[in-house]
Order: structure tokens, then C-alpha cells, then sequence
């Protein structure tokens, strides 16, 4: 049975996720990076010299605003209204565009293309890829590059994984991530109709702790 997804609990999901960290967005200075650990792992090189770039799940917007103060066109797509409105009114100044909306029916909708567009532990990972993947091939230019980092599946658990929000008590606030290995998301953006696919999972910088996931896809 596939995941059932219910846009408004998703929503709502994410507009307290929003709450909860209005003190990286007001707070804190625009950064980049893919994994979850500061100071490891690559950085912009990923995306190429984009023009213009769209971030999907774009958070507290802080990746996106580093990528503005360089002088690219930066958007940033979010589901949630909150979060939204927190990064447009700390960022915008910067030249960053924040949009909300649900990350399938923007890309159906919308004409505009971009050089990158890219997910840090953001759409991608809360995305059927298997819908999303062919319409973010859609929007790029051409020799556009599609880049995304994420935990990786635990070992045996593949395919979309439920989640709660803050536990197992409460209100049933709830969303899917998605989980394979690195040649299943090899062959996924392949088969999207991507040119080139490579995914491969950066171990930690301490022993035994997670790794993350990083893959990259380039249209022809």
C-alpha cells in the first residue's frame, strides 16, 4: 500500500516545526553545508556556478541566504506558511525568495527553470521520488545538476518510512521520509531521465556514528 499522505496534517506538522526554530532563522547567520555535522563534508562545489538555484524544502532558509549573498538567484519552496513568512522576513533583505507551497504541485505548475535546485535533509526526503524526481528534471536547465543530502536508510528498512512528530503521545501529527540504498537512488533519478546519477553515503567524522547521504544527478 503506498503512503498515504494528508497535505494538511503535513502541514501543520511543519508550521510547529517552524515555531520551534524561529531562533535559527532570526538568530543565526546564513551557512551551507550537506550534512548534519559543522565543518564536514563538501560544500557549494556540488552545485556547480549556478545562476539561479531552487532549494525544496527549504527550512530556516539559511543555506538558501548564503547562496543570495553571493549573488545568485535563490529560491526557496516550503509547505509551511510559518516558516515561510520567519525566512522572508529575515532573508528576503538578502535577495532570497521564499515560496509556500506543496513541492509536487509547485513543480507542476510553475514555468521557471533553474541551473541547481537541491534538498538538504528537506523534499527529497519527505518525497515520493518517483513523482518528484521527473518533474525536478523538468524544471532544469539544460546541464542542470538535481543535489541531496539526507541520513541514510537503516539497513533493511527501505521504501517510505512513517514518522510522528514529538513521539507517540498527542495530537497524530505525521509525514513519510524515504529511505534506499545509494544504487536504488541511483537508478531512481536514472530512470527520472537524468543523464548522470551518482549517490553515496559520507561517513560521520566520529567512528560509528551517522553518515549522510549525498547524491547528485545532471540533465543533459
Amino acid at each position: 500500500m503506498p503512503a498515504q499522505h494528508n497535505i494538511d496534517v503535513e502541514r501543520e506538522l511543519w508550521d510547529t516545526y517552524a515555531e520551534s526554530t524561529k531562533g535559527d532563522v532570526f538568530d543565526a547567520e546564513p551557512v551551507f553545508r550537506w550534512t548534519q555535522y559543522a565543518d564536514h563534508g563538501p560544500g557549494t562545489e556540488l552545485l556547480g556556478t549556478p545562476a539561479s538555484v531552487l532549494e525544496i524544502g527549504c527550512g530556516t532558509g539559511r543555506a538558501l541566504a548564503h547562496l543570495a549573498r553571493q549573488g545568485v538567484k535563490a529560491t526557496g519552496l516550503d509547505l509551511s506558511p510559518v516558516m515561510t513568512a520567519n525566512t522572508t522576513e529575515r532573508w528576503g533583505p538578502l535577495g532570497a525568495r521564499f515560496v509556500c507551497g506543496e513541492v509536487l504541485e509547485h513543480l507542476r505548475s510553475s514555468t521557471e527553470t533553474y541551473d541547481a535546485v537541491y534538498s538538504i535533509f528537506g523534499a527529497v526526503w519527505f518525497t515520493d521520488p518517483v513523482k518528484l524526481f521527473p518533474l525536478v528534471a523538468e524544471r532544469l536547465n539544460p546541464g542542470g545538476v538535481l543535489v541531496f543530502s539526507q541520513p541514510p536508510a537503516i539497513p533493511g528498512a527501505y521504501g517510505p518510512q512513517g514518522m510522528y512528530k514529538g513521539g507517540f503521545a498527542g495530537k497524530a501529527m505525521y509525514t513519510y521520509r524515504y529511505s534506499y540504498t545509494p544504487r536504488k537512488w541511483e537508478n531512481l533519478l536514472l530512470q527520472a531521465g537524468f543523464e548522470k546519477a551518482e549517490a553515496q553515503v559520507l561517513d560521520a567524522p566520529e567512528p560509528d556514528h551517522i553518515g549522510t547521504l549525498i547524491a547528485r544527478a545532471v540533465v543533459s
